[in-house]
């Protein structure tokens, strides 16, 4: 039993065959899966879906690219929705300084808005992380947000940076690069991280796991990760999806 814990499956790549790619999921062992919205678009349809399988859940944010669109009604509404019953997390959200679309001051501001949010509500949250980790790591400090916790979303950094997100009651999840030939650092980081805080996930449709790579990704691929990450170490299939799926209940306190 496999728990995808980051997907957009209310991405424009999924419009004309949605149902089917969730369906496939759910074949392959992917029992459980949490849909993230980011935006005015997304965030809707993750609900959505959410309420359409029991199973199905979603997180609501605002991702740092577009930090500079959001306003003080976006914030609230995020508030609003984070009581709706399948909402089980604050996110996607934190720094992107690859894309230079939102200014660096307006993404932390936006960022230490959301922490907030997610302080006030008590709900754990999803950083979003692109060559930014220093500054996500001290603005979390700073934030207290050990008080929530959360998930680095795709951790693509070295083990520098590990103990300070598990000082700080947060979870690592790895997706598709650690299936990639010459990806040393997320393979160092499924190594070594402790059982107890790792998680697995896609971010379909984007960082298909071999050998799909460079294709639409989707939430069955999310068996790859795991069966790489069980490789690696050396555990089986069944037991790493078995941890991984209850560390997933444990950060989105779920029952299942």
């Amino acid at each position: 039993m496999l728990f995808d814990t980051h997907v957009h499956m209310n991405a424009r790549q999924f419009l004309e065959d949605r149902e089917e790619v969730i369906q496939r999921a759910f074949d392959t062992g992917v029992k459980y899966m949490v849909v993230v919205g980011f935006d005015r678009e997304t965030i809707p349809l993750a609900i959505e879906i959410a309420e359409e399988y029991e199973t199905i859940y979603a997180a609501v944010g605002w991702h740092p690219v577009d930090a500079i669109d959001m306003t003080d009604e976006d914030l609230a509404w995020i508030e609003e929705l984070s009581q709706h019953p399948k909402v089980v997390a604050i996110g996607e959200m934190g720094l992107d300084y690859h894309w230079d679309k939102s200014p660096k001051d307006v993404q932390k501001e936006v960022f230490r808005k959301q922490l907030r949010l997610a302080k006030k509500v008590k709900m754990p949250i999803i950083i979003h992380n692109r060559e930014a980790t220093k500054d996500i790591i001290e603005i979390l400090q700073e934030e207290n947000a050990s008080e929530v916790g959360g998930i680095m979303h795709c951790y693509n950094d070295s083990m520098e940076y590990v103990p300070a997100c598990l000082d700080m009651n947060f979870y690592i999840s790895l997706g598709g690069p650690v299936t990639f030939k010459n990806a040393h650092l997320p393979k160092e980081v499924a190594a070594e991280v402790p059982m107890d805080r790792l998680l697995i996930e896609t971010d379909a449709p984007y960082l298909a796991p071999h050998p799909n790579r460079g294709k639409r990704n989707e939430p069955a691929f999310v068996k790859l990760v795991a069966e790489k990450i069980a490789e690696i170490r050396e555990m089986s299939l069944d037991e790493l999806s078995a941890k991984t799926t209850e560390n997933a209940f444990n950060i989105f306190r779920i029952n299942g």
